[in-house]
């Protein structure tokens, strides 16, 4: 017998638990950058990472708890980045900091959903998650990367600029708009092509 036919017969492995998770997780980042928490429906998610909306609400229990374990996770990538960054040497730092930070937008929704967390702090839940994340990533800066509390405000700065020229997204105007343009060319000298790409794929989905 052909393994061609062995394969056949052969049960199509399923997926494990884990990594399951994981698919909904990054699902649930693209649609919540998208459509902010509220906006945001379990059974959008679920159509995204393609499995049923049940099986979401039975894995995570509560779309605040999703939405909560979206930020966790967006904080590990964000800080493991950073240590992989600064694991490389201190020379350039600030500026490789920033180049890794905007690398993270090829993962759609990651530095958006954690943006839509910041505007909930008053939310019982999720604004002290959200608060306790970006202090996780300012001790990072001050404790780990050196940064005086001026450089460290000053790269955050950077950041919630880039998230909110990508939440308005500004690339659309890039071609249009002389303002456009010259603020994207100040904030991402380095990194524009990188953003206009991503904004062209925003388009698509649209």
């Amino acid at each position: 017998m052909s393994n061609a036919a062995v394969s056949e017969h052969q049960p199509i492995p399923r997926m494990k638990s884990e990594d399951r998770r994981e698919l909904i997780l990054e699902a649930a980042t693209g649609v919540f950058g998208q459509y902010g928490y509220y906006g945001a429906t379990t059974d959008q998610i679920a159509r995204a990472a393609g499995v049923s909306q049940p099986y979401v609400v039975r894995m995570f229990g509560t779309k605040e708890r999703l939405f909560i374990e979206v930020i966790e996770r967006a904080l590990v990538f964000i800080l493991r980045s950073f240590r992989a960054v600064l694991a490389e040497g201190d020379q350039d730092l600030r500026a490789r900091l920033g180049s890794a930070y905007v690398e993270l937008l090829r993962q759609r929704g990651l530095l958006l959903s954690l943006m839509h967390s910041f505007v909930l702090g008053g939310d019982p839940v999720i604004g002290p998650r959200a608060r306790q994340g970006f202090l996780e990533v300012y001790a990072f800066l001050r404790d780990e990367a050196g940064f005086g509390p001026d450089d460290a405000n000053r790269f955050l700065e950077g950041g919630m600029l880039l998230n909110t020229l990508v939440g308005l997204r500004m690339s659309d105007e890039f071609e249009t708009s002389d303002a456009a343009n010259e603020m994207l060319c100040a904030a991402l000298p380095q990194k524009l092509d990188l953003l206009l790409e991503l904004g062209k794929s925003q388009q698509a989905d649209a």
